[in-house]
């Protein structure tokens, strides 16, 4: 199945402005799933909302509410959320760049591919993706998506560039009430020698194609056998419903790179287009 972008617009390096998507980088799909089925009936199980003493709900009739403490709730109006909901926004500027290592992994979310959206903007983008590698930087900035504003972070990827969704500041819980009663001793110097000895005996390059996930392994081995065998009970639950460039381009690149510089008050002379136009 074809990927389709959750995201349409362009990535701003100051005054340069590149048309790209963005595809989720993980599936969802890759793991198994279930559905409920009343065993009796052989029909999905559907959940309805409810109100004690009331019984099933209308969805017009549901309201957000706040917990205030003791059991107490602040109502707020549909209208009043709807008023605040920010606009969908086709433009996601790297307004900081920090180092590749500076931000801490915890604060890490959701990755997705950054692409190109046409062979026009292959110029600027790989522009963007080999300066981002030689600087050994990371871009940052914020992007406005189903009503929400997501901090995050650009980094190349491959023969790409991967966007990366942060966790805010205010997200992120504090490690020293849980590693407070953890004593700062020294540690037996030969015991450490044995573990360091160990920790450089399993080192190896990265891979995640060595590790298997094997409850999964198990499961799909488990359905398969069970799909062979002719006595496994099934139901049809009967409802139907399925689950839901060219060398102008370059001089045009080089003229917003260097206004770009102006604007920003950069002091250093960029490269002239024979001594620092490398390849991608």
């Amino acid at each position: 199945m074809a990927s389709r972008a959750i995201w349409k617009g362009q990535l701003r390096l100051s005054l340069v402005s590149i048309p790209v998507e963005l595809h989720s980088a993980t599936s969802s799909g890759a793991r198994v799933s279930f559905r409920q089925i009343h065993g009796p009936s052989g029909k999905r199980v559907r959940y309805e909302k409810t109100v004690p003493g009331v019984g099933p709900v209308k969805n017009e009739d549901i309201l957000k509410g706040y917990e205030l403490g003791d059991d107490e709730y602040m109502l707020l109006e549909p209208e009043e959320l709807d008023a605040i909901r920010l606009e969908t926004k086709k433009t996601l500027e790297l307004v900081q760049f920090v180092g590749s290592c500076e931000i801490p992994p915890l604060y890490y979310d959701k990755p997705y591919y950054v692409v190109p959206t046409d062979d026009l903007a292959e110029d600027a983008y790989r522009v963007v993706r080999d300066a981002l590698r030689q600087s050994e930087k990371v871009g940052l900035g914020q992007l406005t998506m189903r009503g929400k504003e997501y901090l995050c972070a650009i980094r190349p990827c491959g023969d790409g560039l991967l966007l990366e969704t942060l966790h805010y500041a205010d997200e992120i819980r504090k490690a020293d009430p849980l590693f407070s009663e953890i004593q700062d001793d020294k540690t037996d110097k030969e015991l450490l020698s044995v573990a360091t000895e160990l920790i450089d005996r399993k080192t190896k390059a990265f891979n995640a194609e060595n590790f298997e996930d094997h409850y999964d392994s198990a499961l799909r081995d488990l359905i398969e056998r069970k799909r062979k065998n002719k006595k496994t009970p099934r139901t049809k639950t009967g409802d139907g419903k399925s689950g839901g460039g060219s060398d102008d381009n370059v001089v045009d690149l080089m003229s917003a790179l260097k206004e770009s510089l102006k604007k920003d008050g950069g002091r250093k002379k960029p490269a002239s287009r024979g001594g620092g136009k490398k390849s991608a």
